[in-house]
């Protein structure tokens, strides 16, 4: 028989992230690596572990976790907002918790696209006056 998990979708930029929770105490796993093996530094890792420490249930559950885009910090936030969102999935009453951290807001800030005849987004090239 298959583990019983909820599941959230959590997206930042260009990360994608789907999160599975499950009850028990397994290390929590994220593109097949152990958590703190993916996120490289200990502030990553507690970032991510916000929603779980916000309820009170960080001993209590794991997760399983499939992250794809971005780059570092938009995949850490990725996984964040999708553990958010499993954990309310599982019980609604958590939701006011979570929301009172800023833990339940998709972040909608997203790289400006590149113009053309401009170096970047809004760079332009030195003006020269003769």
């Amino acid at each position: 028989m298959a583990e019983k998990y909820f599941e959230g979708v959590g997206r930042r930029k260009t990360s994608t992230a789907r999160v599975r929770i499950y009850k028990g105490k397994d290390t929590s796993i994220v593109n097949e690596k152990p958590l703190d093996g993916y996120f490289p530094t200990k502030a990553d890792v507690s970032i991510v572990l916000e929603p779980l420490k916000t309820v009170g249930l960080e001993g209590e559950y794991y997760f399983t976790a499939k992250v794809s885009g971005g780059g570092m910090t938009g995949q850490r936030e990725a996984v964040q907002l999708g553990l958010a969102r499993a954990l309310y999935s599982m019980d609604s009453e958590l939701k006011p918790k979570l929301r009172s951290k800023g833990l339940v807001t998709r972040d909608p800030r997203m790289v400006e696209r590149k113009k053309y005849n401009l170096r970047k987004a809004r760079k332009k090239a030195q003006f020269s006056k003769r």
